[in-house]
């Protein structure tokens, strides 16, 4: 009985220690993914920042619904462009993401895109209207790969089909700390720019050919690659930094239980040595009598 009991014990150690191995694998793969992540993300930032300033200043310089981009409209429906992972294995990552698109769809009229094939299996499944399905770009993601899913979503909302577009990803805050955000693309609006103090007449005048209006109306579509390129890769980056919180955590359950096994295989064995015993006592005192 001890015996049989031991054999299963260490077959249950081999198996553990055949999966800690594993997501030991998976925990460096993701870490050395992040730190890659991480860097094309903190690159990206500048570019957004400043895209974002000159943009801001563009729509200072027009009145609210001179541009297609900024003017309000009864909403019919609603485009959803929802960033997740191309993998599992990454914790509450892909599950918080799409809690939050529910509860900003909630009960609109509403079209999705998606980026990433956990979305695409996600949305698959539930009855949704995908437009268009993007899996597997997040890795290689260029800022020139945004151009086929912006321009289909502009031509979307040009047309009327759509009449306001919203973007859900997870923004990377720390490799301990990810956020599923989900802002407004479209009908675009801009906080106005403060002004420094002191700075009263002092302001540039800038003048734009044609007009600002058409200046605004260019811009636009190269604000909106910009700003789903740092989402792409701002999402990626929480993927891997999820995935390998993931990972640690089960390699340090997987080490623990292994100690909990040995634990056991070693109170077995002992029971067992000491049942011998028992039994050669037992049979010695027979002999003797």
């Amino acid at each position: 009985m001890a015996s049989g009991n031991m054999k299963d014990i260490k077959r249950r150690i081999k198996s553990v220690q055949s999966t800690m191995q594993i997501t030991k694998a998976m925990e460096l793969v993701a870490s050395s993914k992040m730190r890659r992540a991480k860097e094309r993300a903190l690159a990206a930032r500048p570019y957004f920042n400043t895209m974002y300033q000159t943009v801001r200043r563009l729509s200072a310089e027009t009145r609210d619904g001179d541009s297609v981009f900024t003017r309000r409209r009864p909403v019919k429906n609603s485009l959803f462009i929802v960033i997740a992972g191309d993998r599992g294995l990454a914790g509450g990552y892909n599950a918080n993401l799409f809690k939050l698109a529910a509860a900003e769809i909630g009960d609109k009229s509403a079209k999705i895109v998606t980026v990433g094939k956990k979305a695409q299996e996600h949305y698959a499944k539930r009855g949704w209207q995908v437009v268009s399905d993007y899996p597997g770009i997040a890795e290689t993601m260029r800022i020139s790969d945004t151009h086929t899913i912006i321009d289909e979503v502009i031509a979307l909302y040009r047309a009327g089909d759509v009449d306001e577009v919203f973007l859900c990803y997870t923004e990377f805050v720390s490799p301990l700390q990810q956020e599923a955000k989900c802002i407004q693309l479209l009908p675009a609006s801009f906080d106005k720019e403060p002004q420094a103090e002191g700075a009263q007449g002092t302001k540039v005048l800038t003048e734009y050919d044609p007009s600002p209006e058409a200046v605004f109306d260019a811009i636009i579509p190269e604000y909106l690659y910009g700003v789903l390129y740092g989402a792409v890769v701002e999402s990626y980056c929480s993927e891997q930094s999820a995935r390998r919180m993931a990972m640690e955590a089960a390699s340090d359950n997987a080490g623990e239980m292994i100690e909990n096994l040995n634990l056991s295989y070693n109170r077995a064995r002992q029971a067992a040595i000491t049942q011998e015993i028992t039994e050669i006592v037992a049979g010695s005192g027979g002999v003797g009598a």
